[in-house]
């Protein structure tokens, strides 16, 4: 017989409940993926995975454990089952630990509205084959690029199922589709790399395998002949490719769990001004073909829209259901968790209110400043927002680009330069986080 991730999540509450658990939700992941390399117009690597992982977390009391594994038979579930529960005997207990009321359950769910599967069968090594070729052709192609460094295409189908002892039992399939390619210009010491890639639900919205190859060619070549970038205080334009980052902190500050430890420069701003006024940051996890799309979390609770912050406003936290009965809130429906842990809050799908210039008119804005469109290593306190990073990009003088800059480092208080950032009109539609460039004045530059 062959066990779906439906009848394995089965199998397994049902071991559970047999080994002692009073309550146990199961999780059951299954997929294939195929990754093609070329390099020199050679097939470097075809690699194909599949795999099927499962998870249990059991609850004796208000003490819990979770355990998971790649071996699917009989016994090893009853043994996984035995096991989990021997630990949370053992285990200290948790006075926010445990499943959702019955009542707060999902029901009714639209997949067919998400659309995050797509019903063509997987394609050919071939055919990803020839996708990566007429990238690296036309990254080689773009005069000063002197070799590619990687040509991909991949292909991914997963199917997830979550059941739990209070009657949740759902799961979605998804498939996604991956083109990249980094590309080199320069030689020796003088070498610049930069890269582009594309990722889609559907094959057929994805950008042809040509432009992904231009576009990485063209950032490597423009990236030549580098130099360090002036020191002091200047206003810094981040690239919508790096912009997504400034809002990650933001994100991850506004984490229930960062809070419910006491660990974020948000502590105590609930209600306060994070951002500029007129700035929205939606999330919304039903939106179709889309990555971070969901039509219930972790735990079970439907997804919904919500707004993170309103007009510049900190509207609530971001909360699974123990942090959320850790902080006397309720769930926000934001479990995430994979099968080998406990669930923990994350977000969905996000989007900032944008400008109405693109990053061109905020270059002329800026005059002289530093565009970023690299970024290394991080460094940000997260009691206080301190911030620091290594960036490269371009040097703008008189709102254009004068020359290219690497090993330069920024850095400023998160909390403050979030409240006077000025967005482009940049952002792309289709990936989770919409975040389009971002404008800060006053950043603190080291370089030179």
């Amino acid at each position: 017989m062959i066990m779906t991730p439906q009848t394995l999540t089965e199998a397994l509450l049902d071991a559970a409940h047999r080994a002692g658990a009073d309550t146990a939700d199961a999780m059951a992941s299954g997929g294939a993926s195929i990754t093609v390399d070329v390099r020199a117009s050679t097939l470097e690597q075809a690699e194909r995975a599949e795999g099927t992982d499962i998870g249990l977390r059991v609850f004796v009391g208000r003490r819990q454990a979770s355990v998971s594994a790649s071996d699917t038979k009989p016994e090893t579930i009853t043994a996984l089952a035995e096991r989990a529960v021997a630990m949370a005997r053992e285990a200290p207990e948790d006075p926010y630990a445990g499943l959702a009321d019955p009542e707060q359950l999902a029901r009714d769910w639209d997949l067919a509205a998400l659309d995050l599967e797509e019903p063509d069968s997987e394609p050919a090594p071939v055919t990803l084959e020839e996708v990566a070729r007429r990238a690296e052709e036309a990254a080689r192609a773009v005069e000063g690029v002197t070799q590619v460094q990687s040509a991909t295409a991949a292909y991914g189908h997963s199917e997830t199922h979550l059941a739990a002892s209070n009657g949740f039992s759902g799961g979605y399939a998804r498939t996604d589709h991956v083109v990249s390619c980094v590309a080199i210009a320069g030689e020796g010491a003088g070498m610049e790399r930069d890269h582009d890639s594309d990722a889609r639900i559907y094959r057929t919205d994805l950008r042809s395998p040509e432009s992904i190859g231009r576009l990485a060619g063209e950032r490597a070549a423009a990236r030549e002949g580098a130099r360090k970038p002036p020191t002091g205080a200047y206003p810094v334009l981040f690239d919508e490719r790096v912009a997504r980052s400034l809002i990650g902190h933001l994100l991850s500050a506004a984490n229930g769990a960062a809070v419910a430890r006491g660990s974020s420069w948000l502590m105590g701003r609930l209600g306060a001004q994070v951002l500029p006024e007129g700035l929205t940051l939606l999330e919304d996890p039903h939106r179709p073909r889309v990555m971070g799309s969901r039509p219930f979390d972790a735990e079970g609770l439907p997804t919904s829209r919500r707004t993170i912050v309103e007009n510049g406003i900190l509207t609530g936290w971001t909360l699974d259901l123990a942090t959320a009965r850790q902080l006397g809130m309720s769930s926000t429906a934001n479990a995430q968790r994979a099968t080998s842990g406990t669930p923990s809050p994350g977000v969905w799908n996000v989007a900032l209110t944008q400008g109405d210039r693109d990053r061109a008119g905020l270059m002329r804005d800026m005059g002289t400043g530093l565009l970023v469109t690299s970024m290394i290593g991080s460094t940000i306190n997260p009691n206080t927002g301190d911030y620091s990073r290594g960036v490269s990009g371009f040097w703008v003088e008189d709102g254009q680009i004068a020359y290219p800059v690497n090993e330069g480092t920024i850095a400023g208080s998160l909390p403050e330069f979030l409240c006077r950032m000025t967005p482009a009109n940049d952002a792309r539609p289709h990936v989770s986080h919409v975040v389009p460039s971002l404008l800060v004045e006053g950043l603190t530059l080291a370089g030179s």
